[in-house]
């Protein structure tokens, strides 16, 4: 069998999915989920199945399981999450953009570039496992991962699609906030923005709210820290008015107790059709003893990523900052 494409795997398992959409009356993105998981079992061939079961085993028939690169499966799986996003209900149903992700993975190999050992990796809020499987992809590093998800449907994607690409990561169906983590050197996280509903929750974070619901955002930032060795990072997109709310004074004093505030980098006001959801890069340092203080933070507004020559010479800049204030 002939290595499997981009185009075939996407063909393959959007087909799966429409046909499991109609014949099981589930949703496309559920329907997702069950084909990464029939294109990885590789259906015992000795076994009955029923007539759904036959049509998927034939769409998916065309795909050589043992050929598959990492990016390849990445990538299909993104094209037809995006695609059932259109016609997901749930507002909470979204993906980090694959340029946005592939600048997290150059970040998080700029602050990991002295490292030797395997590192351990966090996402609070792994979604589909987009962000962190492409973190993943990009790190020259033994990186040991794990993800939490609230989601069941987008955790069972993740899942399949970490599978896929012959990932081995840790995956809880479970809401970050609410138990104690095992500490990682670095997390990264594409944060949930809005109110958190679970008072009691919240209420054992520092960055609880005075009156009524805590930010779920400033929250997870919390957790993040929290949940890192002394000296670890943590990679955060957060929204542009993170700093700007009136819990932002609060936020703001305890992440210069915590951590050093290495990097604030917004994305692209292209990127976003409403302004109002625009979001930057936080990379924070918690403190510890081998903390480098910066004399200054990097701080930029990224230019589009469609123009090469201009992001060519941000990186430059972001290189020389790097190589400069923290000796990477």
């Amino acid at each position: 069998m002939t290595k499997t494409e981009f185009n075939e795997l996407y063909r393959c398992i959007d087909e799966g999915a429409i046909h499991l959409e109609k014949q099981k009356g589930i949703t496309y993105l559920e329907a997702i989920a069950e084909v990464g998981e029939a294109i990885f079992q590789e259906a015992n061939k000795t076994t009955q199945h029923d007539e759904t079961e036959q049509t998927l085993l034939s769409i998916l028939s065309h795909i050589d399981v043992e050929s598959l690169e990492k990016e390849t499966v990445r990538k299909a799986f993104q094209m037809t999450v995006l695609k059932g996003m259109k016609g997901a209900v749930q507002p909470h149903h979204s993906m980090t953009p694959d340029a946005v992700s592939l600048f997290a993975s150059y970040l998080i190999n700029k602050i990991t570039s002295n490292e030797k050992s395997a590192i351990r990796i966090l996402d609070l809020a792994v979604g589909t496992g987009n962000l962190l499987t492409t973190v993943l992809n990009h790190s020259p590093l033994k990186v040991e991962a794990s993800g939490f998800e609230a989601d069941e449907t987008l955790l069972h994607i993740a899942f399949a699609n970490a599978n896929l690409q012959r990932h081995t990561v840790e995956l809880f169906h479970q809401d970050s906030l609410q138990i104690a983590l095992a500490p990682s050197d670095i997390v990264v996280t594409d944060l949930p923005i809005g109110y958190y509903p679970k008072d009691e929750v919240a209420s054992t974070y520092t960055l609880k709210a005075e009156e009524g619901h805590a930010f779920i955002h400033h929250l997870m930032i919390e957790q993040g820290i929290r949940s890192i060795n002394p000296g670890g990072y943590a990679l955060f997109l957060v929204p542009n008015f993170l700093f700007e709310s009136d819990q932002a004074e609060k936020l703001h004093t305890y992440l210069k107790e915590q951590t050093t505030i290495l990097a604030l980098l917004q994305l692209p006001k292209t990127m976003f059709k409403d302004q109002q959801h625009g979001k930057s890069f936080l990379l924070l340092q918690k403190k510890g003893e081998k903390t480098t203080v910066p004399r200054h933070a990097l701080l930029a507004d990224l230019p589009s990523f469609d123009k090469k020559e201009a992001l060519a010479d941000m990186m430059k800049q972001i290189n020389n900052w790097f190589a400069e204030e923290l000796k990477l």
